[in-house]
């Protein structure tokens, strides 16, 4: 018997487009042969680089966010999970999230390609909206954080995916009533149905949904700020 999968802190962006009008996600293709979700479409976003937590944001995430982040955690690494959700996307999308700014010292290698555009991240366009953790006995298993972002946000062309890797193929912005129509992870079509009624609102949602599942049992929690206790 194989030993169980190790859980991977991971970030995914839900970039939003034409919110208020005819709201639109940014989407792409996995590969036939991935090891995770094969085939599916899904949301830019992958597990955390030990490297994002010496990338300093030019901007924090907002006050409500990084306290939901911090709840149910062993450690408060909100600031690594927002750089890690920013370097997803521009490494699978290549799209920049961030401000136009020099770095300071050496850039880790894994960020080289976002230096080069001439931005730094920044976490204050990032909405905290959905925590998931990948059900027992799949391949591979991550503690994923979903981040919304209004497309407006961008500091680059929306429509400019020339700088995107080959993870995902088929990038492409879909209306919300087109999207059940593609090859969807269930857990992609629950954030969706939480997406949909946020699409019109501004700021952050009053709680964050959190699909906890691990070896006991499968439980839908609510994440409201409360700060992490070393008793719980």
């Amino acid at each position: 018997m194989s030993a169980p999968a190790t859980i991977r802190n991971a970030a995914t962006v839900i970039v939003l487009r034409d919110r208020k009008t005819a709201p639109k996600v940014l989407m792409g293709q996995r590969g036939a042969k991935a090891a995770f979700m094969p085939n599916k479409f899904v949301f830019p976003g992958g597990a955390v680089d030990a490297a994002d937590a010496d990338v300093q944001l030019t901007a924090p995430l907002n006050a409500p966010c990084a306290a939901r982040l911090a709840e149910d955690a062993a450690t408060d690494m909100g600031a690594q999970l927002a750089a890690a959700a920013i370097r997803e996307l521009f490494e699978e999308t290549g799209l920049v999230l961030g401000t136009p700014a020099s770095w300071e010292g050496p850039c880790p290698a894994s960020w080289e390609g976002f230096a080069a555009t001439g931005h730094r991240p920044s976490g204050a366009p990032l909405t905290f909206v959905f925590r998931a953790l990948t059900p027992p006995g799949r391949p591979r298993r991550f503690d994923a954080r979903f981040f919304l972002v209004d497309a407006e946000d961008l500091a680059s062309d929306p429509d400019d995916f020339s700088r995107a890797e080959d993870e995902l193929s088929h990038l492409q912005w879909i209306a919300l009533p087109d999207v059940r129509n593609f090859d969807l992870p269930f857990i992609t079509e629950v954030v969706l149905a939480e997406i949909s009624g946020l699409a019109a609102s501004d700021g952050p949602p009053p709680s964050v949904p959190y699909f906890r599942n691990d070896d006991e049992e499968s439980l839908f929690l609510r994440l409201k700020g409360r700060a992490p206790s070393l008793q719980d």
